[in-house]
């Protein structure tokens, strides 16, 4: 599992580019086999569309490019 973790990370890391355009960032909290908890920061912590964000958005790219079982939660 130290592989997908590494994948993971890799891919977060490539589109923390996109919310730190919109004033926003992301903190990798755990990543726990194929569950991948991440925590909002700035303009994204308190957007509306964060949920959005994190599961039409960071959870679809990484399912699609790296495993369809990945699970994205938020937490605070």
């Amino acid at each position: 599992m130290e592989e997908l973790a590494k994948q993971i990370t890799e891919m977060l890391e490539a589109l923390r580019v996109h919310l730190q355009a919109d004033g926003g960032d992301l903190e990798i909290v755990e990543i726990d086999g194929k569950l991948v908890k991440l925590r909002l920061r700035g303009a994204c912590g308190g957007c509306p569309h964060a949920t959005m964000t994190i599961k039409q958005g960071l959870e679809r790219i990484l399912r699609e490019n790296i495993d369809p079982e990945i699970v994205v939660e938020r937490v605070d």
